[in-house]
């Protein structure tokens, strides 16, 4: 062969290697754009399909999350679990710091949270705000949820950038209700510091008494809150 000949191949080939790596990378492109969609949509199935057909488990969007932490977002359940089942990484976060597991429980998704806890999720990890997944729980009412959590073996007494712990965050941003008295209730029974007080020095008993939470203020003072 000669040499010119040679280099005509030698481009003939390299372009055709560059053809071929082209249209692979756009097929994973499709592929993980259908896995994206199948797991917000809910589609089980079409999540199983994908990832034998080579879908990305571990794949990211324009915001950092997963598939699962899509799935997790539209409280997509069996979804969620076709990923985990598949070894979706539970505490892989997005870009503001959120993972499959803290969303689940900060959003009270209490199967999905099961799983989670199930396949590895990061007790000590935290949120954007230095919280556990339990403060958030315990902040928005989710009792069952605050109940995993605590049962798990979350820190009870962790405290977050914003200088509150979950009992804190019942009280400041709960409403008094029935809900965040259980959530009280449980925090103070797995032996939650009644007498730590914020950044501000107050504590849960004087935040109770200012926000009119009568039956919190109760249950401190029972518990030995000053």
């Amino acid at each position: 062969m000669s040499a010119r000949h040679w280099i005509t191949a030698q481009v003939l080939a390299t372009a055709m290697l560059a053809s071929c790596s082209a249209g692979a990378g756009a097929g994973d492109s499709a592929l993980s754009r259908q896995l994206f969609a199948a797991a917000e949509s809910g589609d089980a199935k079409a999540v199983r399909r994908l990832l034998e057909q080579g879908a990305d488990i571990r794949v990211r969007d324009g915001k950092g999350r997963t598939p699962l932490l899509a799935a997790v977002h539209e409280r997509r359940t069996e979804a969620a679990r076709a990923l985990i089942d598949a070894g979706a990484d539970v505490n892989a976060r997005d870009r503001i710091d959120d993972s499959a597991y803290l969303y689940a429980g900060a959003s009270g998704q209490l199967e999905i949270l099961r799983m989670t806890l199930a396949h590895g999720a990061d007790l000590r990890s935290t949120n954007r705000y230095g919280g556990t997944a339990l403060i958030p729980a315990a902040e928005r009412g989710h009792v069952e949820t605050a109940r995993l959590l605590i049962d798990a073996g979350v820190d009870v007494d962790h405290v977050n950038r914003l200088g509150w712990t979950a009992l804190l965050e019942a009280i400041l941003l709960g409403d008094g209700g029935t809900r965040h008295q259980d959530i009280v209730r449980m925090l103070i029974d797995a032996g939650a510091d009644v007498n730590l007080p914020d950044s501000y020095g107050i504590t849960p008993l004087q935040r109770a008494r200012q926000h009119q939470q009568n039956a919190i203020a109760r249950m401190l003072v029972d518990a030995g809150a000053r």
